[in-house]
């Protein structure tokens, strides 16, 4: 029987692991993979604490900070949750698991393009994240692919840095959203509307270096040189084995409250996957800690230990001097 078990291995279930482990409760990780989101990301510059980092580096930078902590980490897909007597959790492997709280930190699954190309050029190019990746591409020529709101973020940030941007989506305008506010992304001068159109192979030999695109009117097939293609078809979540679980909204997005508390009591959420607006990993990482923290006073509160006040200040602090010096021990 475990104490909590983090489902996902990106920046928000690694935080949480490391936070419930440092509190010392029994932690394990179920995940897919190492890293999540992260590991797409080729140069991460908004994360406190570095000017500039791979995602890949960062996420393995964690990981060894759990791994210290004597968090059991086991690449498995959970599929299926029950309550009893605790929680039991079920993976695609075939395992079982039991535990006392859980913490679902799996984010979310970019909508992908599915076109020839894409999975081999990701993070080499391919890009699904405008707002983390745009500054990579200062003064070059970029492809969009995107619709809707989300779409039209990505232009707007887009256009703030590139040289050129090709917007391209396959109806006549890019989805439900203001022809005004399109109206005044394009007369920035350097995005390139392509309506009715798709991309239909991304070309590049390590990194993205084209992309060939197709005219839904005329059939006509063109390549166009790119140095990036940023996918902003939006993300879904793969939340469908907790519904009726825990109460998701309709995105599919798990609901939590300040505290990270879900609507099923024991269980907590962080990350992409939840109803918070704001996808960023630093936003991630302190889901993470506060879902860890509020995992940990639901834990002592079933074992009678002493909760974690939610004031830090009102922590008591012992002071002990050392070789002349003053230390702090919390």
């Amino acid at each position: 029987m475990y104490d909590v078990i983090v489902v996902g291995a990106g920046i928000a279930g690694m935080t949480s692991a490391l936070y419930a482990a440092r509190l010392e409760l029994k932690t394990l990780i179920l995940s897919r993979d190492i890293g999540g989101q992260l590991m797409m990301a080729p140069e991460i510059q908004n994360y406190p604490g570095f000017i500039s980092i791979r995602g890949s580096d960062l996420a393995l930078r964690v990981m060894k900070q759990v791994e210290g902590m004597g968090v059991e980490i086991r690449i498995e897909e959970v599929v299926n949750v029950k309550e009893e007597k605790g929680f039991i959790v079920y993976t695609a492997e075939g395992s079982q698991y039991e535990t006392l709280a859980l913490i679902f930190a799996f984010g979310k699954t970019p909508i992908e393009l599915n076109v020839p190309g894409e999975k081999r050029l990701k993070g080499k190019g391919v890009s699904y994240c405008a707002i983390c990746d745009a500054p990579l591409y200062k003064d070059k020529i970029v492809a969009l692919v995107g619709l809707g709101e989300v779409g039209l973020h990505a232009a707007s940030v887009l256009s703030e840095v590139v040289r050129k941007c090709y917007w391209i989506f396959p109806g006549p305008t890019p989805g439900a959203i203001s022809p005004n506010v399109v109206k005044y992304v394009k007369e920035k001068g350097n995005v390139v509307l392509m309506p009715r159109t798709q991309v239909v192979e991304i070309k590049g030999d390590g990194k993205v270096s084209s992309i060939l695109v197709k005219s839904l009117e005329s059939g006509e097939v063109r390549e166009i040189e790119v140095a990036g293609v940023f996918v902003e078809m939006g993300y879904k979540p793969k939340t469908d084995f907790l519904r009726g679980f825990v109460d998701l909204n309709e995105k599919g997005e798990i609901i939590v409250n300040s505290l990270c508390e879900t609507s099923r009591k024991g269980v907590f959420a962080a990350g992409d996957v939840t109803n918070i607006p704001y996808k960023q990993a630093v936003i991630s990482a302190g889901q993470g800690a506060i879902a860890a923290l509020s995992a940990y006073n639901y834990v002592a509160q079933i074992k009678g230990y002493s909760r974690i006040d939610r004031d830090w200040k009102h922590l008591r602090v012992r002071h002990e001097e050392e070789g002349g010096g003053l230390f702090l021990r919390i």
